[in-house]
């Protein structure tokens, strides 16, 4: 169970980390705002604009459901089947 809560934990760090970065970009438009890194994006001017702010819609996704499923889906998943292979015994 450990591993599961570390690598639940990584990718809720390493992406979390890489958001905060990207939203603080492309999300924040004054630093005296109260809405900093949850204003909607600008419109991209460029290519690396657009993989910006998709990275980092990407990047929220992935801490959130990463850790979710690390947390969460697969402890239970486990649970269940020890619970079905005990039940066939």
């Amino acid at each position: 169970m450990a591993d599961e809560f570390m690598k639940g934990f990584g990718l809720l760090s390493g992406a979390g980390l890489l958001w905060i970065v990207f939203a603080g970009w492309y999300r924040t438009s004054s630093f005296e705002s109260t809405r900093q890194l949850i204003e909607a994006p600008p419109e991209p001017n460029t290519v690396f604009d657009s993989m910006g702010i998709f990275l980092a819609d990407l990047m929220l996704w992935t801490a959130l459901v990463g850790a979710f499923v690390f947390w969460v889906i697969i402890p239970a998943g486990r649970r269940a089947r020890g619970a079905l292979v005990a039940d066939e015994e």
